[in-house]
Formats: C-alpha cells, structure tokens, sequence
C-alpha cells in the first residue's frame, strides 16, 4: 500500500500502472493482481487507508481535553509535514485533485478523504460554542491545503510552517474576540 501510495502521489493516477506499482512496492506484478483486480480496486485501498491514517491522526489528538488545545495540535502536527509538503504537496490533497479528474465512482471520494477534516474540525469549533463552526472549519482546512499547495510550489517547508503557526493565532483569537467572522470581508 505505501508503494502504491507513494507512486500515485508522484506519478499521478491515470500515469500509473499496476506493473509499477509491484515495482515501487518490490514486489511480483502476480502479488498486485491476486489482491487487487484493477487499478481502481488498488486506488479505492489506497483511498481507504487515506481515511484511516486521517482517522487515527485526528484520534491521536482526542488526548487533550479542550477542543481549542486539539485544533492547535492539529496545526503543530501540520508545521510538522512542511517538508513533505514541499517535495509533494499534501498527500491527501494530492489525492482529492487526482481523484476529481476521474469521471467513475471514484470521483466522490475526494471529498470523503477531506470531509473527514471538516467535519472533525467543525465538531472541534461546535465544541468552543461557535455557532459558525462548519465556516470556521472550512477556513482551518482550506488554510492548510493552500499552504501545502504554495510550500510545494515554492519548494519551501516555511510556508506550511508559518501558515500553520499562523493557525495556532488564529484559533486563539477566536475565544478571546467573541464570535468573529471566520473570513474578514475587508480583505
């Protein structure tokens, strides 16, 4: 699976092929094919094991008992990938544009795979009382995947990083004014 990953996320999946899979994951294209029959059985793994790293990662931030400390975890785990994110982008945004240029049933799971933050960064917001908890997590996310996005286009790790200690700011500043706009209009 982290072949598979990894391949898709530098080749691109209409590029990719199964033989280069079996070959990025060192093993026998018969392997490929006796647990996977397409490449959309492969894809459709790799999407799933996409869900479940996002799942255990935002579980993983459970431990700290006020939602407010578990979104800034949230935005110290993300600084923490700028160097990734410089090579290749954000693997799971990677992941959302390859799947949108499909035109099968794959294409819906984009938004599974980012439906998982929002959601879990809405419930975050519910949690601090925000009644504009869904704009605010939309704000959180497309923050990082823009982030991720401009530290790979400039090849720069900073940019994740700063935009992600930026975050940490920003959701203080949401309990200290009250109810802000999750996006000021004068912009």
């Amino acid at each position: 699976m982290a072949g598979a990953a990894g391949l898709l996320r530098r080749s691109g999946l209409a590029r990719a092929t199964l033989a280069e899979v079996a070959k990025a994951a060192d093993v026998p294209l018969g392997n490929v094919y006796y647990y996977f029959k397409t490449k959309d059985d492969l894809v459709q793994a790799v999407v799933d094991a996409h869900v479940g790293d996002i799942a255990a990662t935002l579980g993983s931030l459970e431990r700290h008992r006020d939602p407010r400390e578990r979104l800034k975890a949230f935005a110290r785990l993300i600084a923490q990938t700028g160097p990734e994110a410089a090579l290749h982008g954000c693997p799971h945004g990677t992941l959302c544009v390859e799947l949108n240029k499909r035109d099968d049933a794959l294409v819906g799971e984009a938004a599974r795979l980012m439906a998982r933050y929002v959601g879990w960064a809405e419930e975050q917001f519910r949690l601090m009382d925000r009644t504009d908890g869904r704009e605010l997590a939309l704000t959180l996310i497309a923050v990082v995947q823009g982030g991720a996005l401009l530290s790979s286009a400039f090849g720069d790790p900073a940019v994740l990083t700063g935009r992600a200690r930026w975050l940490e700011s920003w959701i203080d500043s949401l309990s200290e004014a009250g109810q802000p706009q999750a996006v000021s209009r004068d912009r």
